[in-house]
Formats: C-alpha cells, sequence, structure tokens
C-alpha cells in the first residue's frame, strides 16, 4: 500500500521511525512528511500567514522511506503532502506513533490525531496512533499492531471514510489483553496556572493540571461500547472510530420546536 505517515513529535522522535521502518520493512511505499520540531498539542492549526518550508531528510529512516521535515503544524504537513509533495494520494494517511496516549477528550487539542483527520478531510482514510506513555520508549508492540492492521484493512477496507483512533498500552506484547472497539470517554484536566517569575522579574505563566476521567458517560447509541479510558487502563489496546462532522444529533432534536425571535432591526 502507498503509506503517508506524519506526527506531531517531530522527524527525530522514535515513535515515527518505528512506525516508518516497520511498514517499510513489510513492503509498504511509505512517506514521511512531519514537523521538524515537537508541534504537541497544536491541534487542528494551519499556518496562513508565513511560508511552510519543507527540506528532505537523509539517513533516519529506512532507505526506501521518502522523508521531508516541515516548518508547519501536523496538519499544515499532510495537507501539504497532499497538494504539493505527493505525486498521487495515499491509500492511508498514518499519523504516530505519539510518545503519550490520546484519550478521551484529549483528541481535540491533540496534533497527532488531527494529522491523521486532515487526512479524512481530504478523503483518505485515517487512523492515529499513540502509545500510552509519556516515560517507555518501547514503540515496537505499537508498530507490530500498526502492521497487522494496515495489513488487515488491505483486505477489508473500512466501509465508510473513517479516523480511527489506536491507543496501545505501554506493557510488553504479551501482557497485552486483546484489542477493543472503543467510544471517546471523558478525559479532562482541572487547569491550573503556575505563576513565576523570569530572572528579569517580570511575571510569565505556565499551565499545569490535575487530570479527570469518567468511563460511564455514555450517549445512548454507544452505551454497550466500552470507553477508551476504560479499556486501556485493562491493557486492551483500543480502537475509536471518529469523524469531523462534530453536530449534536440530540441537540437537532431537542431545539427542533424551538421559537426563536428575531431582533427589531431584523424585520423588513
Amino acid at each position: 500500500m502507498k503509506l503517508l505517515i506524519s506526527n506531531d513529535d517531530g522527524i527525530f522522535a522514535l515513535g515515527i521511525r518505528s512506525l516508518a521502518n516497520r511498514l517499510a520493512n513489510a513492503g509498504h511505499q511509505v512517506t514521511v512528511v512531519c514537523p521538524d520540531r515537537e508541534r504537541s498539542a497544536t491541534g487542528h492549526g494551519l499556518t496562513l500567514h508565513q511560508p511552510i518550508r519543507a527540506d528532505r531528510v537523509e539517513s533516519v529512516f529506512h532507505p526506501n522511506v521518502k522523508a521531508w521535515a516541515c516548518s508547519g503544524t501536523p496538519s499544515d504537513c499532510v495537507k501539504l503532502a497532499l497538494w504539493a509533495l505527493l505525486d498521487s494520494p495515499p491509500d492511508l494517511v498514518l499519523s504516530g506513533i505519539n510518545h503519550g496516549s490520546n484519550l478521551g477528550t484529549d483528541v481535540l487539542y491533540s496534533g497527532t490525531v488531527s494529522a491523521a483527520m486532515e487526512g479524512v478531510i481530504e478523503g483518505i482514510p485515517s487512523i492515529a496512533f499513540s502509545l500510552a506513555s509519556f516515560v517507555s520508549s518501547e514503540f515496537q508492540p505499537a508498530a507490530a499492531f500498526a502492521e497487522s492492521l494496515v495489513a488487515q484493512l488491505a483486505q477489508q477496507p473500512l466501509p465508510e471514510l473513517l479516523l480511527l483512533n489506536v491507543n496501545v498500552p505501554a506493557v510488553e506484547a504479551e501482557a497485552i489483553a486483546g484489542v477493543k472497539v472503543t467510544r471517546q470517554g471523558i478525559r479532562r484536566y482541572i487547569d491550573v496556572f503556575e505563576k513565576r517569575l523570569d530572572p528579569r522579574g517580570k511575571t510569565y505563566y505556565w499551565l499545569a493540571g490535575e487530570l479527570l476521567e469518567d468511563v460511564n458517560d455514555a450517549p445512548e447509541s454507544t452505551e454497550h461500547a466500552p470507553t477508551d479510558v476504560q479499556a486501556i487502563r485493562h491493557n486492551y489496546i483500543t480502537l475509536t472510530p471518529l469523524q469531523y462532522n462534530l453536530t449534536a444529533a440530540s441537540g437537532l432534536k431537542s431545539l427542533k420546536d424551538w421559537k426563536f425571535d428575531l431582533p427589531v432591526e431584523y424585520a423588513k
């Protein structure tokens, strides 16, 4: 398969090397376009007010991998690859393997998930891969699962255009309990800004926060699916289908009979 791979941890991150090299060794045609430095938690930002530069990178990846380091965001990287760097569209867009999980509401901030979502926006099925640890550097179990998932999708394509958000527990391969298809859980932060002084005596703030997780908030249509937050705790690989359409169906239903009064200045 023809694969485009990006990330938000940057061109020299071990996660993207593990993913790209494993898939190149498996015989896939792999192109890497990713940020030239870490761009974590950039969400789906695009660069509009300055130029984007892309430089070829040699000797970092498997010899069969074509790679570019891009000055932009993860979403910039995928958009630039699809519209300027590749001679034809890939079969899949992959992102990761991220160093740290992307569970629950993390996906709204994640550069990893946003890079994959850019593929979906452009009409290409995509997968975001994350290792659920900021400490572990054992990316091989996640890379091995990525290889098997890509092979499965080659034989059994997704029935609709989706983003698959995959999180792999940071345990030995034999300790992984299995794979669960999950729904997005609740994972948010009580934000705390630490107030500090720089060496010149000027005030600055550093974002910190306490993590809150809730595994029981289930929409009616998904109540029988475990959350990604819940499943990862039990050492399951989680696979959560995502889409970019954020319309709340329940909101459409509850608002359809509302009567709205227009301001008087709107009257004709």
